[in-house]
């Protein structure tokens, strides 16, 4: 008899739903928010209420693609943090519901260990160990990873994560929010040796943003006195600099990181693994140094259910489940 488990992910602003049967995920189903768009940033009471409104017709899709009925499903997990408070709950209390009217075990899941696992949801799957660079816009982590359950933080940002500050800077510019990725797509055209940014000096895998969102700050504020149109003017080179300028200090802690582990097997994650220029530095690096590399599916970077499922279906085989007392933790650690 097959074993199917429904996947949740609600921890930003992304209603999702997966289910996986076998271990292999078959669909995965997101509902987006463009509502935050005018706020130039997500809000979280206006997340969680569009959480309500999506997640039954996400769940119902799920199910339906899936040609499986609610009474098939075997069990329910669930992003228990980190996140957003309100739209954790939401994920969670959909759970709790489910477990209780089919009386079926559930399953909680962190959400940066999920980015990770990602990657066992294709083809090529990474050999254990190694090493994930996991980049978002809540994190920037360098994670050891031993095996499925195994997992150890051995580097990670002291401030903010380096897609918050894509995003800052980006606001900074005056473009729209998400601005990431028009960061990304504006530096295909420009000159990334025009301008440049200092990295922090941080000791270890540890990383520090904060000071390079101030130093871009500083240094469009005195262009513009000098000239108000610096920016429309220059766009496409000052995002190519922002973007080398905060994809050489990723790069060059992985760096270091593979050579204090020596280990040469090298994974990207999260939502800012889905940045071309990141990409692309990782593919060249490992061309240099011979590592073997893993860079997820662009549908598997941003916040998606398919990998709460990938990680529920690890948790299954080693009989992790919670019962009805678990709660949403917006700061769940590893």
């Amino acid at each position: 008899m097959s074993i199917h488990i429904l996947a949740i992910e609600s921890s930003c602003d992304e209603t999702a739903a997966s289910v996986i049967s076998d271990g292999k995920v078959v669909n995965n189903i997101i509902a987006t928010q463009d509502i935050h768009e005018k706020y130039g940033g997500v809000v979280p009471e206006l997340a969680s209420r569009v959480h309500q409104q999506n997640i039954v017709p996400v769940v119902t899709e799920a199910l339906k693609q899936a040609n499986i009925n609610i009474s098939d499903v075997n069990a329910v997990a669930f992003t228990r943090g980190p996140g957003l408070l309100g739209s954790l709950l939401v994920g969670v209390s959909f759970a709790k519901g489910l477990s209780l009217a089919r009386n079926i075990p559930m399953i909680e899941v962190n959400h940066m260990q999920a980015h990770i696992l990602a990657h066992f949801i294709d083809d090529p799957k990474p050999e254990f160990p190694f090493i994930c660079l996991t980049v978002s816009g809540g994190h920037t982590q360098l994670v050891l990873v031993r095996e499925f359950l195994d997992m150890e933080i051995i580097g990670q940002t002291k401030d903010d994560a380096v897609g918050e500050a894509f995003d800052k800077a980006a606001k900074i510019m005056g473009l729209p929010y998400p601005g990431g990725p028009l960061i990304d797509k504006y530096a295909k055209e420009g000159d990334p040796e025009k301008y440049s940014f200092p990295p922090a000096e941080i000791p270890g895998l540890d990383f520090s943003f904060s000071g390079i969102k101030t130093a871009i700050l500083y240094f469009l504020r005195d262009e513009l006195k000098g000239n108000p149109e610096f920016i429309n003017e220059n766009l496409n080179d000052i995002c190519a600099g922002i973007q080398q300028s905060l994809i050489n200090m990723l790069m060059d802690k992985l760096r270091k990181a593979v050579k204090q582990t020596g280990i040469n097997r090298v994974a990207l994650a999260g939502g800012v693994s889905a940045n071309s220029g990141l990409r692309s530095a990782l593919t060249s690096e490992a061309e240099r140094k011979g590592w073997q590399t893993f860079i997820p599916a662009f549908e598997y970077c941003t916040d998606n259910a398919g990998m709460i499922a990938m990680a529920a279906w690890y948790k299954y085989q080693a009989n992790e489940f919670v019962d009805l007392s678990v709660s949403a933790e917006p700061r769940l650690k590893f």
